[in-house]
């Protein structure tokens, strides 16, 4: 593990909302200061961002590992767009990474890690095997360009959350020697991507949420490199009630009663309303989490 990487977030701050000196913010705020990135994208809409994935990768694209639920590599090209545009489509907000992204911008970085490119997170790898517990949760996102509706195939990304308790592994007292519940996958020829994993808590202070960061590709997302994306996945308050009632999530039921997406220091801007997963499934069968993520 290695550290120390500045993150990109445009709105630094930590978990709770407390703003993050800026005198701490690092080379990369000073940069993002400069360029507004919504700006550049306006500038290059015609191109689309596909076009600027590519050349953040150099001149000759690098092959980028890949993997399916069981880990296994491949190579396959930086990203472009096979499928079909959709037109353009409204960029998911850049959102806070929290304190506890082991990215390596908060210390420990689980991305240099071997085995953290994985679609099932369920579970610690390396030194320890504990299996997170809670109700059944697949997330599927599909990554597109904001200014055309591409596609981004071949981007990587990385996605965490806390565990059914509402701690973070390689942070919290207890589960600091684990590292599940944090996995890469790269986006296939729909520019998308599934992640087995277990329903996330709510803890003190913030609305049920997923992290996730994206990346031009896999190989950059494990050489800790430029972060394309950082933003938060919304839980819809209908499931967090089921899933809260049932036996483990205890704690969850009395934090979500004293939040809400308006109320949320991160959702509150615009209630969640281009972060908020489509759900399916039940229960006792486990639920699907679904989002199109324009970047």
């Amino acid at each position: 593990m290695t550290s120390h990487r500045p993150t990109t977030d445009e709105r630094w701050l930590d978990e709770h909302g407390d703003e993050i000196d800026e005198d701490h913010r690092g080379l990369v705020y000073d940069i993002r200061t400069l360029v507004d990135r919504r700006r550049m994208l306006g500038i290059f809409g015609g191109i689309g961002l596909t076009t600027l994935l590519a050349a953040c990768s150099g001149g000759e694209p690098a092959p980028s590992a890949s993997a399916t639920a069981s880990g296994t590599p491949s190579a396959t090209p930086s990203p472009s767009a096979s499928a079909a545009a959709s037109g353009p489509l409204d960029e998911v907000p850049d959102e806070t990474g929290g304190p506890y992204p082991a990215d390596g911008s908060n210390g420990v970085n689980v991305l240099d890690d071997s085995g953290i490119v994985r679609g099932d997170i369920r579970s610690s790898f390396g030194s320890s095997t504990t299996v997170a517990q809670g109700v059944p949760l697949t997330i599927e996102l599909t990554v597109r360009d904001a200014a055309t509706g591409s596609a981004l195939v071949g981007a990587g990304v990385y996605l965490w959350h806390c565990d059914r308790d509402g701690d973070y592994s390689l942070y919290s007292p207890g589960v600091e020697h684990e590292n599940y519940l944090r996995g890469v996958q790269e986006t296939d020829s729909m520019g998308a991507v599934r992640f087995t994993s277990i329903y996330p808590a709510c803890y003190s202070g913030r609305w049920p949420h997923i992290h996730f960061e994206v990346y031009s590709d896999v190989a950059n997302a494990v050489a800790s490199g430029p972060i394309v994306k950082t933003s938060q996945i919304a839980l819809p308050e209908e499931v967090n009630d089921l899933v809260y009632a049932t036996s483990g999530y205890e704690q969850s039921v009395r934090n979500v009663s004293q939040v809400s997406l308006s109320s949320d220091n991160v959702f509150r801007d615009d209630g969640g309303i281009h972060q908020i997963a489509s759900m399916s499934g039940s229960v006792a069968g486990g639920y699907t989490a679904a989002l199109t993520i324009g970047v």
